[in-house]
């Protein structure tokens, strides 16, 4: 499944948020999940920054084409409207990696094999 991560961004450190959601991310995809991770467009942000409202927008274009969210522990007004946004279309939102089922794809291990797939 493509699994978006909803958790705390601004609140606390960012850059040890951002840390949380990349480790929940290697979590997925060790269970054969594809994992979207909105706090990577931090690094955009730094580099050509925008207003809250265009990244909140951002987010949930990319929440539609997931097939489920993941909602990491902590306050959050936007993960809490992801959630929101998810729930309402129907997505399944876990709250504990354990319960994310077992997915099917097999990781790669290697830029190469990713390239010859592509090519």
């Amino acid at each position: 499944m493509r699994i978006y991560i909803a958790s705390p961004y601004t609140r606390g450190d960012l850059m040890l948020n951002i840390r949380v959601a990349i480790d929940a991310a290697e979590a997925l995809v060790a269970k054969g999940h594809t994992p979207y991770i909105p706090h990577l467009s931090a690094l955009w942000h730094l580099v050509a920054p925008h207003p809250v409202g265009f990244w909140y927008a951002y987010d949930l274009e990319w929440l539609v084409l997931c097939d489920a969210v993941l909602r990491l522990p902590g306050a959050s007004l936007g993960a809490d409207a992801e959630v929101k946004a998810a729930l309402a279309a129907g997505k399944p939102t876990y709250y504990d990696l354990a319960d994310v089922p077992q997915g099917n794809l097999t990781p790669v291990d290697g830029v190469g094999d990713v390239q010859g797939a592509l090519l």
